[in-house]
């Protein structure tokens, strides 16, 4: 299938250039140099991808992003956003327009379609079968001429590279059927080739013929040893090696590759740096291997555009004005959305101690600036291998969990039924038992607690003068994590409480019960003026104790979440209107992005930082338990610096109203 791509850019250069890439990798080009130009092609030809500068002569590239995406005749169109890599705003507001990718200029053309065909190819992933596709990687153009023609001839899409890397870059980009390589080839040899793809998640699973001028009896184990499927002769006959193709693609019918991102593919480094001079030397030499690469001068913006883009890999100056390595390092790491990604710091500082403090941040290396190029170029490489295989371990993982907990719930459905039928008492026991363990969990794991936590304090007090600043430092941080580790524990049980308690409704008014726990909050907190509204007869039926619990947290959350307001306001209400009733607790604090929401309610998930508002983290969870167990839903509703509302309905003890279903958020 040959798909269209609108390039939108008033420089002639850039549109060639742009033209004859995307021309040589199968794309129809379509150019235009205004804004103008680009809505007359978009309304004619329905281009699949557009490449849109952001500064043009009649307009913001932007607004006509937003056009795009406002269209349904556009829904799938891939958009890209091209400008100055020193334009971060640009980034920043294209992103937040809707764009799929950002290029910076320079620009690296292999990139952008290799990136271009990876969107396609997830949009597209249910479209209409093709020819299988492989790919010949050999240096003689007259061999490898002879053998595509055989493979056209026998139904195949033949794809080509000269070299082995080329040929890497190619099964990246284009994943074929299967894949047939010469031995021997100027830079990395054929063997070489296919241990690199047995390496990549994403391809790994190709089939590969191997090809040989040798006749030695050593050969086919060489080439098995590499990871070859099979191995042929070049001067054996073109019909046994369409033959042998036949054989592996046979044995390999599942083979048609994955949807996971390829560690050979387009990769994206976010270089952070206060010295324009030096950032620039990092982008070339990482562009000249391919990578595309994100420039920010400063940690605040590099924090900013992790927010919106995701990124394969962070180089991070130690020493930047502002808030500088060490904490935009603890920043990302701290952050549930990118503490995965690879973080290499770089300094100009010699010494252990920096090292040392780089790598407690949450640094995942440390290279000096006066490295040689080769050196970072292999550092990024290599944690960017690390963390596809990391992620390809994740994956295995929750795949094998998600089947035992498959099976472990039917086996539990089963064994419930049987226990209904025969044994209530039996049930009652178990729950018994259940209640056994958790106390005593909860009790040896808070003795050695209380034990660190205690010996900690006598050394602070009574061998203080034996100590320096620094060692009274961290036995505090030792005696911190230690009642922060208790308050998890009393979290967690509290949760597993909820989900075990017996429901006894009754049809109350929450008025009253809030604004106890407001009392509360003012009693703990005196020096906070929080208005605060309670609605007249705000009636449910619910278990009392439970509800508490509930209203409990939100309230906690909402005096939490607007410490920070000059004129604090919380709402407590429902709205009758709605069947079943819908109840609210509404505040003006600091809110949150609602791309985050799905996180909500998921235990030891945080939308803020830490250090800013402390908490167990477990808090929403349990309010989401305890509205399951009254057969409802919650969600929320918020914008950053704009509050948030929690909503929430609880079906009536008859069962009338909503079933219990998963919590969700608008």
């Amino acid at each position: 299938m040959s798909y269209r791509a609108l390039v939108v850019d008033d420089s002639l250069t850039v549109r060639m250039d742009l033209a004859d890439t995307l021309r040589s990798a199968g794309f129809e080009p379509l150019l235009a140099a205004t804004l103008a130009e680009a809505r007359a092609l978009l309304e004619r030809d329905l281009p699949h991808v557009v490449v849109l500068d952001v500064r043009l002569p009649d307009g913001d590239g932007v607004e006509l992003l937003r056009e795009i995406r406002a269209s349904p005749r556009h829904i799938d169109t891939i958009v890209f956003l091209l400008s100055s890599e020193a334009e971060v705003h640009d980034r920043v507001r294209g992103l937040r327009s809707g764009a799929d990718e950002y290029v910076g200029k320079p620009y690296e053309a292999g990139f952008l379609v290799a990136r271009a065909r990876e969107l396609l190819r997830r949009s597209q992933a249910n479209g209409c079968a093709q020819r299988p596709s492989v790919l010949v990687v050999d240096d003689s153009t007259t061999f490898r001429a002879s053998l595509a023609e055989a493979l056209d001839g026998a139904g195949y899409d033949v794809l080509e590279a000269a070299t082995g890397e080329e040929g890497l870059r190619v099964a990246a980009d284009r994943r074929p059927r299967a894949i047939i390589v010469d031995g021997v080839l100027p830079g990395i040899d054929g063997p070489t080739v296919i241990r690199r793809l047995r390496l990549d998640e994403a391809l790994r699973g190709t089939p590969c013929l191997l090809l040989t001028a040798s006749e030695s009896p050593g050969g086919e184990l060489r080439a098995l040893e590499a990871g070859a499927d099979a191995f042929v002769r070049k001067d054996d006959e073109l019909e046994l090696i369409l033959a042998r193709l036949g054989a592996i693609l046979r044995s390999h019918p599942s083979a048609s590759g994955t949807d996971a991102a390829s560690g050979l593919g387009p990769c994206k480094i976010l270089a952070v740096d206060d010295s324009p001079t030096y950032l620039h030397e990092v982008g070339d030499v990482l562009r000249r291997e391919g990578y595309q690469v994100v420039l920010a001068p400063s940690g605040e913006q590099a924090l900013e555009l992790l927010s919106l883009q995701s990124v394969d890999c962070v180089l991070l100056d130690l020493v930047m004005p502002g808030i500088g390595g060490h904490e935009t390092c603890r920043r990302i790491k701290s952050a549930p959305a990118t503490r995965d990604i690879p973080l290499i710091l770089l300094t100009s500082l010699d010494g252990r101690a920096s090292m040392l403090e780089g790598l407690g941040a949450g640094a995942d290396d440390f290279i000096a600036k006066s490295s040689d190029s080769e050196v970072l170029v292999a550092r990024v490489r290599a944690q960017i291998r690390r963390r596809q295989f990391e992620a390809e371990n994740r994956r295995f993982r929750e795949e094998l969990l998600k089947s035992e907990l498959a099976a472990s719930e039917a086996r539990a459905a089963g064994q419930l039924a049987e226990a209904r039928a025969a044994h209530v008492d039996e049930l009652r026991r178990k729950n018994d038992e259940l209640e056994a363990f958790s106390y005593s969990v909860s009790h040896d794991l808070r003795a050695p607690l209380r034990a660190i936590s205690g010996f900690t304090q006598i050394i602070l007090e009574d061998c203080s003068a034996a100590l320096d600043e620094t060692g009274r430092r961290h036995l505090e941080r030792v005696r911190k994590a230690a009642e922060r580790m208790s308050e998890l524990i009393e979290a967690l049980l509290e949760l597993s409480r909820v989900g075990r308690a017996d429901l006894a409704r009754q049809s109350i008014d929450l008025g009253p019960i809030a604004r106890q726990i407001v009392e509360d909050l003012r009693c703990r907190d005196p020096e906070r003026v929080v208005e605060v509204e309670i609605g007249a007869e705000i009636r449910a039926q619910v278990d009392p104790r439970l509800v508490t619990i509930l209203l409990e947290n939100l309230l906690g959350n909402a005096w939490k979440f607007t410490g920070r307001v000059d004129r604090a306001r919380i709402e407590v209400g429902a709205r009758a209107d709605t069947e079943p009733a819908t109840y609210f607790v509404r505040d003006n604090g600091v809110g949150f992005d609602m791309a985050r929401a799905s996180k909500l309610f998921r235990p030891f998930q945080r939308l803020h930082d830490e250090r800013d508002f402390t908490g167990t983290g477990v808090g929403l969870a349990t309010v989401r338990r305890i509205i399951e167990r009254h057969s409802g839903r919650i969600w929320a509703e918020a914008e950053p610096a704009r509050g948030a509302t929690f909503s929430f309905t609880l079906a009536a003890a008859d069962g009338r109203g909503e079933p219990e279903a998963e919590n969700e958020q608008r």
